[in-house]
């Protein structure tokens, strides 16, 4: 089992406000929608997202609730061309200057949109400008996190990066296009604990037959959170070490 990351979700407290900010800024488009009684799910991406290239879910739950960004999940990010470009042009559109290029060595920058979820924007040769690049979660250990998606998901590295004070993984399948999303592992050295809060959903990965990738997981002593069954056989829930929820969905 090695599906590519289908979408990863985040909640929103005004749908209209959302669809605007990334319609607007991101020139992200609807490509899907789910009207139930208590919540609505929009999924959107880039006109020209590539077919194993991850969307963005925003819930939106009917009640008026608010929510808690807790620390657990980072960031998504997103490719541009030129990173000095993306964020002028964000800050010309009036979107909130937060971590300009300068502030992060000229290699990233950083926005948030209209509810305080982090996005940052990376410079990329491949994939759709403003597609996602990886998620980014934060993980108490990284021995733990690392064997936890590549004995579960059979995932690999493809990439890592080492500092004085913190380290960061990328994972993804192993056949996986380099427009496919990967999940992004920082791993902090001073044995922090972090709250997931609830602005955060999920990530969800395409697998082929929802049942049997869900007995694969059993097998491998993945958590059994929401089974298929319990999901009319949609989708199913896991959780990782550190309680990240994973949504499996068939192809």
């Amino acid at each position: 089992m090695s599906g590519t990351f289908d979408h990863v979700m985040m909640r929103v407290e005004d749908l209209d406000e959302s669809l605007d900010w990334y319609q607007t800024h991101l020139g992200y488009e609807e490509k899907s929608r789910w009207e139930a009684d208590t919540f609505t799910n929009v999924h959107l991406g880039p006109e020209d997202v590539h077919e194993d290239g991850a969307t963005l879910e925003l819930t939106y739950n009917h009640d008026g609730r608010s929510y808690e960004m807790g620390d657990a999940w980072g960031h998504i990010a997103v490719r541009v061309e030129d990173v000095y470009d993306a964020y002028e042009e964000l800050m010309d559109a009036g979107v909130e200057d937060y971590r300009d290029p300068d502030s992060c060595g000229g290699r990233y920058a950083f926005v948030k949109d209209p509810d305080g979820h982090e996005i940052e924007i990376v410079q990329r040769d491949h994939g759709a400008r403003w597609s996602i690049d990886h998620t980014m979660i934060r993980v108490e250990d990284a021995d733990d996190a690392l064997g936890f998606w590549t004995r579960k998901f059979e995932y690999v590295h493809t990439g890592r990066w080492e500092s004085d004070t913190f380290a960061n993984y990328f994972m993804k399948p192993e056949d996986a296009p380099e427009e496919a999303m990967a999940v992004e592992l920082t791993y902090n050295y001073d044995g922090r604990s972090y709250e997931l809060g609830d602005a955060w959903g999920h990530f969800a990965v395409r697998v082929d037959d929802l049942r049997d990738d869900w007995d694969t997981l059993m097998e491998r002593e993945a958590v059994d959170y929401r089974d298929p069954e319990s999901c009319d056989d949609r989708y199913a829930f896991t959780k990782d070490q550190d309680g990240h929820e994973i949504e499996l969905i068939e192809n």
